[in-house]
């Protein structure tokens, strides 16, 4: 058996929980590879919204799913703990359906305030990251002085975490970064209690029991977080994450060989979002913009933060899925597009030298207030003004709208297997 990959191809937020809770039925393991809890998967049915952070999106599926925590994912234990708390208020018996493995590593209240200051000494240049801490914690994990989630089992924890804090303390110190310390002892007070309830759940050799079950042909579905357009190495660096967001992070996010990844489902916006700084060729600064973020709801599911807008990329999104290897696209938010008399495309960039691209270039977003200084060539689409969300079946579906989805497969390759037409789980065509 081989494990399928379900992940983001733009800049995160395509709605990969939705999709990851529609297609878990089919699966007996859902394992989350990587990211932190500034990932907010959303998902709704039965008229609730959910939203997860750091716990697989598998948790809802009726049957018995296991959802496993890779060692990929960086862990914060008290957002975990308040994310359980809120699920198992919901009826998930999540100790009974979670394993977390002892690879991952922990996010520490100095992690947090290290991302703060880091933020605020870079100015106008800052990433603008969600202050949780990942970005300090994946700096440990790379440079060896992380701790990781097996380490709380182990009797000399309390000096390894008194020595991590101690060091991050002294950085924070050379920063010039004010700590209020009792503040931060309740934070940490916090902390150290929560770690007490992740040592009530299964913590084990997740890379094992991953590989053991695809030998007795469970099949599994990897989640990813964020998006291909911010990974740490093939996204618009620096305004990226601090993990490998695309296909290959699943691999060494739960331990699984490149031969044993099947599928690779890619999930995308009918048009572009991105928050945070960091360059977006095809962001729109005018009413449709406007227009746009107000139709689709698009504001964080984490931080609440508004999202920027624009039309769809096909130069950034044929080359994740040339990243990734995608064998499947799965088209979000096809229904906020609904009213639009037409609809711009973005086939290529027009370079500052003057020439003219497809691919993906190196300098994009180089300046330093993450302006793209590239200008998108567009074709304009005529739209289908017509409410599709009541739609279940393509035969439903107007010509116009079709004829927009079969653009996109001519034009990167890939055929769009499922289409969301609105928030619902039951707001979802499979094609084919």
């Amino acid at each position: 058996m081989k494990a399928d990959i379900l992940l983001g191809l733009q800049w995160g937020d395509e709605g990969k929980g939705k999709i990851v809770d529609v297609l878990a039925p089919d699966y007996d393991i859902v394992a989350r590879f990587q990211g932190g809890p500034n990932a907010g998967h959303t998902l709704e049915f039965d008229g609730h919204k959910h939203v997860l952070r750091s716990i697989p999106s598998g948790v809802f599926a009726k049957g018995a799913i296991t959802n496993v925590i890779g060692n990929g994912v960086v862990l914060d234990p008290v957002l975990f703990r308040k994310e359980a708390a809120e699920l198992e208020a919901d009826g998930v018996d999540l100790h009974s359906i979670l394993r977390i493995s002892k690879k991952a590593h922990l996010i520490m209240p100095t992690h947090r305030l290290l991302d703060a200051a880091g933020e605020a000494s870079m100015g106008a240049g800052k990433i603008g990251t969600t202050g949780k801490g990942i970005g300090p914690t994946y700096t440990d994990k790379i440079s060896r002085h992380g701790i990781r989630v097996g380490d709380i089992l182990e009797d000399h924890f309390d000096a390894m975490y008194a020595a991590a804090r101690d060091r991050h303390m002294a950085q924070l110190a050379q920063m010039g970064a004010n700590i209020d310390r009792a503040d931060f002892e309740a934070k940490e007070t916090e902390w150290l209690d929560a770690l007490e309830y992740i040592r009530s759940f299964e913590l084990t050799d997740t890379e094992h029991f991953i590989n053991r079950s695809l030998n007795s042909d469970l099949s599994v579905l990897c989640e990813g977080a964020q998006g291909t357009m911010l990974d740490i190495d093939f996204g618009s660096y620096p305004f990226v994450t601090s993990s490998n967001t695309v296909a290959a992070g699943a691999c060494t996010g739960l331990g699984l060989a490149p031969g044993r990844i099947g599928r690779v489902y890619g999930i995308f916006k009918a048009y572009c979002t991105r928050v945070g700084s960091g360059p977006f060729p095809t962001e729109l600064f005018d009413a449709t913009g406007e227009e746009i973020r107000s139709i689709g709801h698009e504001y964080g599911a984490v931080t609440g933060r508004e999202r920027r807008c624009g039309w769809l990329d096909l130069v950034a999104l044929k080359y994740a899925v040339m990243i990734n290897g995608a064998t499947d696209l799965i088209m979000m938010k096809s229904d906020v597009l609904d009213s639009f008399e037409t609809i711009k495309v973005c086939t290529a960039y027009r370079m500052p030298d003057g020439s003219v691209t497809e691919e993906f270039p190196f300098c994009v977003g180089r300046n330093a207030a993450g302006v793209a200084d590239v200008e998108p060539v567009y074709d304009t689409l005529p739209g289908w003004l017509t409410d599709i969300s009541a739609a279940r079946r393509e035969s439903e579906l107007p010509q116009a709208f079709l004829d927009y989805v079969h653009y996109i497969e001519a034009k990167v390759g890939v055929p769009v297997t499922i289409l969301s037409v609105g928030p619902d789980r039951e707001q979802t065509i499979i094609r084919r």
